[in-house]
């Protein structure tokens, strides 16, 4: 079965929204996902579906986390190939001197990138920002709580992005690739 990443919006960030990794594995397992597992503590999953149960496992997974957990958070599911694109689509990977400051913000759905389209085109000084299919890059050498790139994003996107540091896409890629599935079995 192909393999799936489900990014939670502002899981564990704080005191809010606060979700033990173990209750995620378990609510996509009884959701009927296979191979379940989880990545750090900031709402990063990784399973099997088949390709018609993949495209509702967004809206699945969120209603579930209401209805079980009492937990409200945007989800966004990317297949292990749209995941390797996005990889592979990183133009500022090669600028970056830290991994923990190149964030991409994943998109809910493609069309969401127009609304970035200004800010892509914006000069922002030290701060970069790239445009692919389903994410935006941007580098925030002075971290992302001084920058203004995410806070421009933030405000553009609302709820229909999630922000990964790169450090945590290239885990989750491994993890997400068939041989790295192999590997955590």
């Amino acid at each position: 079965m192909p393999i799936h990443v489900a990014l939670l919006r502002g899981i564990n960030v704080g005191t809010a929204k606060r979700v033990a990794m173990a209750d995620l594995r378990d609510l996509l397992e009884k959701l009927g996902y296979q191979d379940v597992r989880t990545l750090l503590n900031s709402g990063n999953a990784v399973f099997t579906a088949t390709t018609a149960g993949a495209k509702t496992a967004g809206t699945r997974i969120e209603q579930a986390l209401v209805k079980r957990l009492g937990v409200a958070s945007r989800v966004i599911v990317f297949s292990a190939s749209e995941l390797s694109a996005v990889v592979a689509g990183n133009s500022l990977a090669k600028i970056a001197t830290n991994p923990s400051r190149l964030m991409v913000a994943f998109l809910a759905t493609p069309g969401d990138g127009a609304r970035l389209a200004p800010i892509a085109s914006k000069r922002w000084g030290a701060e970069k920002i790239a445009m692919g299919p389903r994410a935006a890059y941007f580098w925030c050498p002075e971290g992302i709580i001084k920058s203004e790139v995410a806070a421009a994003l933030g405000k553009a996107l609302g709820e229909a992005v999630t922000v990964r540091n790169w450090a945590t896409v290239l885990k989750l890629h491994a993890v997400a690739s068939p041989r790295g599935n192999e590997k955590a079995r």
